[in-house]
């Protein structure tokens, strides 16, 4: 029942709002947030977390002048971000004032992007290792199980455009063309000189060389540099080819049954290892940066520009002005500058059990290194590692079976239309003539082939659409493949963090948790 006074109804009442009144009692940072909030889970595992390389470089400094913030601080905000998608260190400083998780996260401290962006710099390496304590977390916590794991690739954009690439073929245009364009506008200031010289005496000052012909000079010279770099690059790329060639026929003739086909092969190993080491010297001798390492740190081969027989880069032959080392990929029929970004995912909870990062497009030669990573980090094989087609070679059979893991590669079109028979399309042992080849496509054929990879894609597929699109991690910050191979660690480490915290929530962490971390 509304009560009226004086003939009128009572104005409405709000509850107290005061944007200028001053708390009366320092406020509590736990009571911002919702308690089972995921940043103050984070805070719980960062007390798991050793960050103590990334102290020990503090230590090693003048304790004089200004403090540096808390590296588990820094630390916190980086792979926070990375597990909510913000990844540039402006939008973090701004997060650290506008929103509020990031803002209990820093306690209320505001690092500069500047600060943000050189603590990643110059600690890539150790936030690097972080991914393999965290995977160690959710092992604790009994979300890795180690049955079926997926392997999969995926191109991720560079730091840099398409467009910025050329050609070696281009390049040699390009450099011809300038030269005589300089040429030309040399001859022409020159001409001008000596009819001023002739006009005005040859004491008095001309006007300075045109503008244009400095432009035309810098282009010229990033091109040759680009173009140094990419000769010295496939001169040495050839040199481990040849030297490949040269350890295969030297094999053979140690091993070989035939007495004539061991002496041919000693006499080709000697002429391709002679061979090799010539290409090596002139690359050696070349200008230009040294060539990157053959293989990346998992062992996965790294992109060596295509040459003629006497290391020529061929003329479609590329490279990159902002980012060298990255690659034009093909990637759902189109083309982007990028890497490609490798990942190991276990059935159980989408955990990604290993992770990698190379510049060549194709998966070829990378099964052996991901699957031994993945045992590595684990301490453990799983039952099968599962792989499209792209991964299958002979040696990917092989290094399965001397790793542990039962391997179900595609040797081509996944047997599709086999799914969901009763009957399996194949029963027994394959021939004993089989090939690796024939064997696997067998493997794959039988019942318990069938029904295992078919889960291939339910495996590591929803893994990558949830860092792209739910993470939206579509390009690099970092340049060069060190860096970017570091920055897909972090990338992987903020996926296997929200599985983490998903699951703990859920109370489907059968491990329970250590340490500190139990509290959350």
């Amino acid at each position: 029942m509304s009560i009226v006074l004086n003939g009128a109804m009572p104005k409405k009442r709000y509850k107290e709002w005061n944007p200028d009144q001053q708390l009366l009692v320092p406020p509590s940072l736990r009571d911002w947030l919702p308690e089972d909030h995921p940043v103050y889970f984070l805070l719980d595992i960062l007390e798991e977390l050793d960050v103590s390389a990334i102290e020990a470089k503090y230590h090693r400094k003048d304790p004089r002048g200004t403090r540096p913030y808390a590296p588990k601080m820094m630390v916190g905000l980086l792979l926070y971000g990375y597990s909510v998608g913000v990844r540039s260190s402006r939008k973090l400083e701004k997060a650290t004032y506008e929103d509020i998780p990031f803002r209990v996260l820093t306690a209320d401290s505001h690092p500069d992007h500047t600060r943000i962006a050189e603590f990643r710099r110059k600690n890539l390496e150790e936030l690097e290792e972080l991914f393999l304590q965290v995977f160690q977390i959710c092992q604790r916590m009994g979300l890795v199980e180690l049955g079926n794991v997926a392997l999969d690739g995926t191109k991720v954009q560079a730091s840099a455009s398409k467009h910025k690439a050329m050609s070696y073929e281009r390049m040699l245009q390009e450099e011809k063309r300038l030269k005589e364009e300089i040429q030309e506008m040399l001859d022409e200031a020159e001409a001008t000189d000596r009819e001023e010289d002739d006009r005005f005496g040859r004491e008095n000052r001309g006007d300075e060389l045109p503008e244009e012909l400095g432009r035309r000079r810098d282009r010229l010279e990033k091109i040759q540099e680009a173009k140094a770099d990419l000769e010295k690059e496939a001169k040495q790329g050839r040199a481990e080819e040849v030297q490949a060639k040269a350890d295969r026929a030297e094999t053979r003739a140690r091993v070989h049954e035939s007495k004539k086909e061991r002496s041919r092969s000693s006499a080709l190993a000697e002429k391709w290892g002679k061979q090799a080491e010539r290409l090596r010297e002139e690359a050696a001798g070349q200008p230009g940066a040294d060539p990157p390492e053959a293989r990346t740190p998992e062992g996965m081969p790294a992109h060596r520009p295509k040459t003629e027989t006497d290391g020529t880069p061929k003329p479609s032959a590329q490279r990159n002005f902002t980012d060298p080392e990255s690659r034009i990929m093909e990637k759902g029929g189109e083309f982007l500058q990028g890497y490609n970004c490798q990942l190991v995912v276990d059935e159980a909870n989408q955990i990604i059990v290993a992770q990698g990062l190379v510049n060549n497009a194709p998966d070829n030669g990378n099964f052996g290194p991901m699957v031994e990573k993945a045992v590595d980090n684990a301490g453990d094989g799983p039952e099968a590692v599962l792989a499209d087609s792209g991964y299958w070679s002979e040696d990917a059979s092989t290094q399965a079976e001397e790793l542990g893991p039962e391997a179900y590669i595609a040797t081509g079109r996944p047997p599709d239309n086999c799914r969901g028979k009763k009957e399996p399309a194949c029963s027994g042992d394959p021939p004993q003539e089989a090939s690796a080849q024939e064997v696997m496509s067998h493997k794959l054929r039988t019942r318990e082939g069938l029904d295992r990879y078919a889960r291939r894609k339910a495996v590591v597929e929803p893994a990558i659409g949830q860092i792209k699109e739910t993470g939206g991690f579509r390009r690099f910050h970092l340049r060069g493949l060190e860096k970017a191979r570091r920055e897909w660690a972090l990338v992987c480490t903020g996926h296997n963090l929200r599985k983490l915290y998903r699951a703990f929530q859920a109370g489907d962490c059968p491990g329970g948790m250590l340490g500190s971390a139990a509290s959350g």
